[in-house]
């Protein structure tokens, strides 16, 4: 068991107790070698085999070693050595006169595929930013669809009043239309009258004083008393008077209503074919008596 003074002879040491198996000696060699792997690597001499001779001294030793080769006849040089030259020349030949007109031609046909590959991705890339824009101009659709239910629901709103007021409105302008044509016949009818009366008028004192020989001579007296400045009673005035006042009596005291009715009548019709062809609310009995049609 551990004392007290053993473990202060430890602490005096440095040594912390739960920690004597910790040492730094891996942590230096991962150091080490992720510092070696990490150096670049050494370049070669170059030159004849990696010795860093010329290249030119290849073709003493070429010579030195091909005349044995060819004395005692280690290598033959036969049809296809001689094919294989000619290929090598052709190749040589090739590389070096036709070799960038190749890469040329192969660097253009790549060129192009990539220019038509870039026109193509430039093409994709426009498509999907008007899509990205569409989609954005989109976002408000909802607000959109929600501002234009809302301004239904008013319109609806203010078309349920102005229903309720049109029918009123509607029925006002039909009474309008009716008095407006009722009082248009009285007046055409009261001006028919007044002329047919004034012809009746016309010709019965004309036959009158026709017939008369005193009215025609106090007629005569009468315009020339007025051309001297008199004023003598103007018997063709006296006689119209009198012809009107004998035609009201004889109105009032008469009871033939035939042609009242036969004018009513006709109103009647005349009311109740606007009606129909208007379609008014409203038509008009026999009697006149206006009923509810719609």
């Amino acid at each position: 068991m551990p004392t007290k003074r053993d473990a202060r002879s430890a602490l005096s040491c440095g040594v912390i107790p739960g920690n004597m198996s910790f040492h730094a000696s891996a942590k230096r060699e991962e150091e080490a070698a992720a510092t070696a792997v990490a150096a670049p690597p050494t370049e070669g001499k170059g030159g004849l085999f990696g010795t860093g001779l010329s290249e030119w001294f290849a073709l003493p030793i070429g010579v030195a070693a091909a005349v044995p080769l060819l004395t005692f006849d280690v290598y033959v040089i036969n049809e296809e050595t001689q094919l294989l030259a000619v290929f090598l020349a052709f190749c040589v030949t090739f590389y070096t006169q036709g070799g960038d007109a190749v890469y040329k031609a192969i660097d253009a046909k790549a060129e192009t595929l990539l220019k038509e590959h870039n026109e193509a991705e430039e093409k994709v890339i426009e498509a999907l930013e008007q899509k990205l824009l569409f989609l954005k101009a989109n976002q408000n659709t909802v607000n959109d669809f929600s501002a234009i239910n809302e301004m239904r629901t008013a319109a609806y709103e203010k078309l349920n009043a102005a229903g309720a007021v049109k029918p009123k409105h509607d029925f006002k302008v039909q009474v309008e239309r009716i008095l407006a044509m009722i009082a248009a016949e009285e007046a055409s009818y009261t001006e028919k009258t007044k002329m047919t009366l004034m012809a009746e008028a016309t010709a019965s004192v004309t036959d009158k004083f026709k017939a008369d020989k005193a009215l025609k001579k106090a007629a005569l007296d009468a315009a020339i008393s007025k051309l001297k400045g008199g004023k003598t009673e103007d018997p063709v005035q006296a006689a119209f008077v009198q012809f009107f006042k004998d035609k009201a009596a004889a109105a009032k005291a008469s009871k033939d209503d035939s042609e009242e009715k036969a004018q009513r009548a006709a109103m009647i019709a005349k009311m109740n074919s606007v009606a129909k062809n208007e379609g008014f609310f409203f038509a008009f009995d026999a009697s006149g008596t206006p009923k509810m049609t719609a």
